[in-house]
């Protein structure tokens, strides 16, 4: 599988014990809250693989269908302790701890595989566009005061690399994510 270091997803095919992936892109460290109030922090994805998208809870448009397909992955992966979700609230102003403890509840999620965090804005927001490159306006400077909306979800392999990006709202992407997990899992 190849690994993306820009917003513009140009593949890069390296070898896992390449060089090149020394000083390759890499998800920084950070420090959320969950959906329970825990801090969550890199270390909590430490040696997994995982799948993380950017919502909000009174969305009335692409989240929902995004959070069924997340559901969709958390279902596929329940059992396996390798694999972990991470949503992060782009209003997180609004989107509390208790806020999004009532959604979890509402949406099934597994807080043992899943984290639904909140927490400083400007974190969230350059995390999204400046590491994880979930948005698709390439060539558009973005501030914090540009609302954060991407359909999106990233794979990130146990070195935190990011493996792949795939439309949150697509079937057909939803399964060709679930067996690029297991591609990443058999490396």
């Amino acid at each position: 599988m190849p690994y993306y270091q820009e917003a513009t997803f140009t593949p890069y095919w390296l070898s896992k014990d390449s060089d090149s992936l020394i000083d390759f892109h890499r998800i920084p460290d950070f420090t959320f809250i969950n959906q329970n109030g825990d801090t969550i922090t890199q270390d909590f994805y430490k040696d997994k693989i995982y799948i993380t998208d950017f919502f909000f809870t009174v969305c009335p448009g692409i989240c929902p269908a995004m959070t069924k397909n997340m559901n969709r992955l958390q279902n596929e992966f329940l059992e396996d302790e390798e694999v972990l979700l991470l949503s992060h609230s782009v209003t997180p102003d609004y989107d509390t701890p208790a806020v999004l403890l009532e959604y979890a509840q509402r949406k099934d999620v597994n807080v043992e595989k899943w984290n639904l965090v909140t927490g400083d804005k400007d974190l969230i927001y350059d995390l999204g566009r400046n590491h994880y490159f979930v948005e698709e306006d390439l060539g558009t400077t973005k501030d914090i005061n540009d609302f954060l909306h991407t359909e999106n979800f990233i794979l990130v392999d146990k070195n935190k690399h990011i493996r792949g990006i795939y439309n949150g709202l697509n079937k057909a992407s939803i399964t060709q994510l679930i067996a690029d997990v297991k591609t990443l899992q058999a490396e």
